[in-house]
């Protein structure tokens, strides 16, 4: 039986820390996925609708006002999700879109009916890829980046392992951008142990920090579903940790 695997993938690491959707990091997602397809059930949470609307209009005030920013999302969602099947389908990979809101996870029907869609999905070979619905919900545009919904699709479909994409290799008991003494902490067994040490850094790009990422972890933990923050910069990053080969932060069970 196929493990289920959810991955996480904020703006930072579709852009290469760029102001554009970077083709080359969606292929490298696509190839993993070729390479991993036989033993996983992979669910991408993708965030990055605002910045590939960027790319192509823009709409006044959208750095700073919400209404702006939905607007951007809804120029840029159907955008994105074409870009993800022009490059999945290359190798061979169906894509199915899946905009959410928290709502979704309040309400027993709701999550049931979203619990039996994915798992429909799956079944058929296609790759759900899930993001908020911004034009609708605000939540994710404010703060997160999609690390917390990652973390509750984990749980609706009772995932084995959530991968969350980050710019760094982990959770460090330093903030490794203004220390060069941080050391990365490679496995977490209690939470509350290591709270002190999420420090944030300043991005135009996404809006998830290691602070929401640690939320997401603490979301995982209850369920027992444990979760890897992992530098999605890396090339192969999901098959590199998965067989051990790069460091990275693992909240263990």
């Amino acid at each position: 039986m196929k493990k289920k695997l959810v991955v996480k993938i904020g703006t930072s690491t579709l852009t290469t820390l760029t102001d554009r959707i970077s083709y080359a990091k969606i292929e490298d997602l696509a190839r993993q996925i070729v390479a991993l397809k036989d033993n996983y059930d992979i669910v991408i949470v993708s965030s990055g609708a605002i910045a590939t609307a960027r790319q192509f209009v823009n709409i006044s005030g959208h750095n700073k006002d919400v209404d702006s920013k939905q607007a951007m999302a809804a120029i840029g969602q159907p955008k994105l999700i074409r870009i993800y099947d022009e490059v999945f389908s290359s190798f061979g990979l169906n894509v199915a879109q899946c905009l959410m809101t928290y709502r979704d996870f309040e309400d027993a029907s709701a999550k049931s009916n979203t619990k039996n869609t994915i798992d429909k999905l799956l079944e058929h070979n296609y790759i759900p890829i899930i993001n908020e619905n911004d034009t609708v919900a605000i939540e994710e545009i404010v703060l997160g980046d999609n690390d917390k919904l990652s973390a509750l699709v984990a749980v609706i479909i009772d995932a084995d392992i959530s991968i969350v994409a980050s710019d760094i290799d982990g959770l460090y008991n330093h903030n490794p951008h203004t220390n060069k003494e941080a050391k990365l902490i490679k496995e977490v067994n209690n939470i509350d142990e290591v709270a002190s040490f999420v420090e944030e850094k300043k991005s135009n790009l996404g809006t998830g920090g290691m602070s929401s990422k640690f939320a997401a972890a603490k979301i995982c933990k209850e369920k027992n579903i444990e979760m890897w923050i992992v530098n999605g910069g890396r090339n192969n990053f999901i098959v590199d940790a998965l067989n051990g080969q790069i460091p990275f932060t693992k909240f263990k069970l």
